[in-house]
């Protein structure tokens, strides 16, 4: 890509407010994301950044971790269990307004869990909230959670879950919540509100100067921008001069990164994790010697070491050993001189991955499965095509690449065996076990975020939670 082509392309990218140094925006943060937000209503999005800017950024959560995971009250001020765990009684914050100036309230809490329970609405994590018999509001400030089975922990979805405003929602039918045209304008309630959107571009959020100081007060930048630059040359080249403050970078990029002194290289634990989705549900993968032979056969040292340039580790199952949650099992996985044919034919099978590009990943699968007697051929797709092949009821597919975004209370195992074809446990001890014994999916490696800094950002802290669990206090140096 020429320099020109490259700078066309950024120009068209950012603001056209913003000024060509980073020291001239001021407290203005540019945060580069691969792709649009696809959602900023929490009850529809599968997007990992769009979660993070959905509970950290415009919305509060009853919960949130600290950087110890431990769960710690934010919009519920406390909480406390009946002696059988089956109760919990959440006091809310009495001084969170949502943008517009309404008060938020128990009845704010009550619809957005009764929209997450109901199926039409359709939320990705609605199963964790299967053993929620009832939703109470006995005044503004007090809600009160009825579990069907005793629980031993505050649910994890309780803080991945930004409570929406009722007094806005509340008219629509759950069914038809992705057509809201609140979705395009959403009104919030946490320390950033809601400036502009144009898809595919941008999303623009300005400091809430009245957010509480009980939850921490105004944050400390101006505005947070996300801006969506989906090519990797093009990121390196924006954040290289300065015309994008984060951006996440290839492994090859970091060293390059790294030299350069107004620059920052940040590398922190991920819940994320890559893997192959292997349809069970139709052959070949119907049968359990082939999946057994296809985790065999991949390399992940390998791909780790050469493609990752060591940013990730091995995966054998679908949870890091650094998750709380994390079981070590048996696992047939390893690399093996198997070969699996019948007679002299190779079994044959698409393997889908997103990009348009060379597909290194893909095609170091690739060798090792055909020294196995697998025929893979490689089809890449767009991301739409691709999330219409691979999770549409029919399952169109074979098998599929896919960057697999986790949550600490590991709700993420069931849907993603039901994606392959199979049901799991709820429990995510029983339901790690049966992902090693049935492999129907075929992990690859757990990811590290890698992202490039500008310098002049300070208080930026990045782990397990994400990339953007201290943006409340991130701030500019002079």
């Amino acid at each position: 890509m020429s320099r020109r082509l490259l700078w066309t392309l950024i120009a068209g990218l950012l603001l056209p407010a913003c000024q060509p140094s980073a020291a001239r925006r001021g407290s203005t943060v540019l945060f580069a994301s691969g792709a649009d937000l696809q959602s900023i209503n929490p009850l529809l999005t599968l997007h990992p950044l769009a979660r993070q800017v959905q509970r950290y950024v415009l919305f509060t959560t009853l919960g949130r971790y600290d950087s110890a995971l431990v769960a710690r009250p934010y919009l519920a001020r406390a909480w406390e269990w009946s002696a059988d765990r089956r109760s919990l009684t959440l006091r809310l914050e009495t001084v969170v307004r949502w943008h517009d100036g309404r008060p938020t309230t128990s009845r704010d809490v009550v619809w957005t869990l009764s929209a997450a329970r109901t199926p039409a609405t359709g939320y990705p994590r609605a199963t964790e909230l299967a053993a929620l018999d009832s939703v109470l509001a006995p005044d503004d400030s007090t809600v009160m959670l009825r579990f069907a089975l005793p629980q031993d922990r505050f649910p994890d979805v309780l803080t991945d879950l930004a409570i929406l405003p009722a007094h806005l929602l509340d008219t629509i039918p759950f069914g038809r919540l992705r057509q809201a045209a609140w979705n395009e304008a959403p009104v919030g309630n946490g320390p950033f509100r809601f400036v502009a959107h144009e898809p595919n571009r941008r999303w623009v959020f300005a400091a809430n100067a009245d957010f509480p100081p009980r939850l921490g007060g105004p944050p400390r930048l101006e505005r947070l921008i996300i801006v969506v630059v989906d090519e990797p040359t093009t990121k390196l080249a924006a954040l290289t001069s300065g015309e994008l403050d984060f951006a996440g970078i290839q492994p090859a990029h970091a060293g390059f990164v790294a030299r350069d002194p107004d620059l920052a290289v940040l590398t922190y634990p991920l819940l994320f994790t890559y893997g192959i989705v292997l349809n069970t549900r139709r052959p070949p993968f119907d049968d359990l010697a082939l999946r057994r032979a296809v985790s065999r056969a991949v390399a992940r040292e390998e791909i780790v070491e050469g493609y990752l340039y060591g940013f990730g580790t091995p995966a054998l199952g679908p949870v890091p050993p650094s998750v709380p949650g994390y079981l070590p099992v048996p696992s047939v996985a390893g690399q093996s001189n198997e070969r699996f044919a019948t007679g002299s034919t190779p079994v044959s099978l698409e393997l889908l991955t997103v990009g348009s590009g060379e597909a290194p990943l893909e095609q170091m699968v690739q060798a090792r499965l055909a020294a196995a007697g697998l025929a893979v051929t490689i089809r890449q797709l767009e991301l739409s095509t691709f999330l219409a092949r691979v999770y549409a009821p029919e399952h169109e597919f074979d098998a599929a690449v896919l960057g697999i975004s986790g949550d600490l209370g590991l709700g993420y195992l069931q849907p993603l065996a039901a994606l392959a074809g199979l049901k799991v446990p709820p429990d995510p001890a029983a339901a790690q076990r049966l992902f090693a014994d049935s492999l129907p999916v075929t992990f690859l490696y757990h990811a590290r975020g890698l992202q490039g800094m500008n310098r002049r950002v300070r208080g930026v802290t990045m782990d397990l939670r994400g990339e953007l669990p201290t943006v409340h206090d991130w701030w500019v140096a002079p």
